[in-house]
């Protein structure tokens, strides 16, 4: 590294701006250490773009030479390095050796110098790499030079950000005291750590001070990014907890049946697609970043169908008799495991987000938001409002909540409550299928998956209050939130005892759940 701080020194003072030559390329093959970090420093030095290309030839040893001439060799094709034109590879050409310290040098220079580049998106990347690296105070001004060309804000800022980092270290306490007040408004667990580390060993008193408030504040800031990542991540958890409940709220909520095989209703959902997916790949591989749409409706028709198929064969003799109702179901979600188990074998089947769900936001140091958890959070919204209008706003929804109220009262104004049923059971086992699709995004599919969830659904329920929409949204969101956040201080299991423990309390304490049902629906 102290090869090429020198060799950048030297080469700012006495080499003049020049593409790369022949002369450079010897200089960087010739095997003397202080002339090939010479040779490096210079091309940093001048943001030479033209020896990119070469210099990541050195680094994939597709260097060879012969005399005083560099070839680049790509398979059976040979090229001049500097001309990179077809040319004859002389039967006595030898690698070019390149040290692990040159390595390092040769892929920093390459960062430094691609901070010219036009392309916005190969200077953030350079920055990246260069913010991993080590520090080296003769990048200070190329770094300067880089930050005033800069015309992207963000680019900007995390030169900046990087310059100010570099000054912390350096030995001019006028420079250190602007670093330390320049990094006081970064959210940076990185600049964090250098703060504490050049407070240790600061003995300027003004320094002390600036460091004190610029670690302070950055602590601060962390600390209030790392707060609203919990709060999302419970967020995320509560809308899957909230999907996976929606169906219940129906199945067991409006209807009475206490659906032990709604968990499998999820699975049925994941599996649908899963095999979309693979008829997508298979058939219609231009359009499969969009599998997900018809995933959606074939999960929910297929869940909806089977969903019929149990209500029309078993449930349909069971109203009225809940405790029956959780036996006969858990037999069928034993039945329903093992069906899937042999057509799709019991190992996990893997499916693939589609490219604009991977990757996630990055809003500070220490805050990220993946893509497939936004979305998630959106579609759960979007079947929270297609469910409130349909059960309030549609003839439908009009006869289920009238049956569900008073079945005799329904049949005498000539209202079909067995097809009402039916309807309602397949529309709450359609929404388990939605609510499969959305866990096919963020974990394994495999045909135990809805035995995960099932305990937490009816949890969701019996706190939001058996019947209502509105009580089991605050339920979802409030058990992920606080979930997530008793996870963070106490772990994962003591998390789940905790708020099962808080349940039981508060059922005992008010039975009708955060919601509770008046007038006529309550009697």
């Amino acid at each position: 590294m102290l090869r090429l701080i020198v060799g950048l020194l030297l080469a700012m003072s006495v080499v003049p701006a020049m593409a790369l030559d022949r002369e450079t390329i010897a200089q960087l093959t010739g095997g003397d250490p202080d002339e090939q970090h010479r040779a490096l420093g210079a091309a940093a030095a001048r943001g030479d773009l033209s020896a990119i290309p070469f210099l990541r030839d050195l680094l994939a040893d597709r260097v060879k030479l012969s005399g005083d001439m560099a070839f680049i060799v790509d398979g059976d094709k040979a090229l001049d390095a500097l001309e990179r034109t077809p040319a004859e590879l002389p039967a006595d050409a030898e690698d070019a050796s390149t040290s692990n310290s040159l390595r390092l040098a040769i892929e920093e220079t390459i960062a430094l110098v691609e901070l010219a580049s036009p392309d916005r998106a190969l200077r953030q990347e350079a920055v990246k790499r260069l913010q991993n690296a080590e520090f080296d105070e003769a990048r200070l001004s190329l770094l300067a030079k880089a930050e005033q060309k800069e015309r992207d804000a963000s680019v900007r800022d995390a030169l900046r950000q990087m310059r100010a980092l570099g000054e912390l270290q350096s030995a001019d306490r006028v420079q250190r005291l602007s670093a330390a007040q320049a990094l006081r408004t970064t959210i940076s667990g990185r600049v964090r750590e250098a703060l504490k580390t050049r407070l240790a060993t600061e003995e300027d008193g003004e320094v002390r001070v600036a460091l004190t408030r610029s670690l302070r504040n950055v602590e601060s800031s962390l600390a209030i990014g790392e707060n609203l990542g919990v709060v999302f991540s419970g967020l995320s958890l509560g809308s899957i907890l909230l999907l996976a409940a929606l169906g219940l709220a129906i199945t067991y909520g409006l209807m009475g049946v206490i659906n032990m095989a709604h968990g499998e209703m999820m699975m049925i959902g994941a599996y649908a697609t899963y095999v979309v997916q693979n008829l997508f790949r298979a058939h219609l591989p231009d359009y499969f970043q969009w599998y997900l749409a018809a995933a959606a409706p074939v999960a929910f028709i297929v869940a909806a169908l089977v969903g019929v198929a149990i209500e029309r064969t078993v449930i349909r003799f069971l109203y009225g008799r809940a405790l029956e109702t959780l036996l006969a179901t858990w037999g069928v979600s034993l039945i329903l495991m093992q069906a899937v188990r042999s057509l799709f074998g019991a190992q996990n089947v893997q499916v693939e987000n589609p490219a604009w769900m991977s990757g996630r936001v990055f809003v500070t140091d220490n805050l990220e938001l993946p893509y497939n958890r936004i979305v998630i959070l959106i579609f759960s919204v979007g079947v929270l409002l297609l469910v409130s209008f349909l059960l309030a706003r549609t003839r439908l929804g009009l006869f289920v909540r009238a049956v569900t109220q008073n079945r005799g009262m329904a049949r005498c104004v000539g209202v079909d409550s067995s097809r009402i049923d039916t309807m309602a059971f397949a529309l709450g086992s359609g929404l388990a299928g939605l609510a499969g699709v959305a866990l096919s995004q963020v974990g394994n599919v495999g045909p135990d998956l809805g035995q995960h969830y099932i305990v937490d659904s009816f949890m969701v329920v019996v706190l939001g209050g058996v019947g209502q929409l509105a009580g089991a949204v605050y339920a979802a969101l409030g058990l992920g939130v606080a979930g997530k956040i008793l996870e963070n201080m106490a772990g994962a299991v003591l998390a789940e005892i905790a708020l099962l423990i808080f349940i039981v309390v508060f059922i005992q304490k008010r039975p009708q759940g955060l919601f509770a049902l008046g007038g006529r629906q309550a009697d």
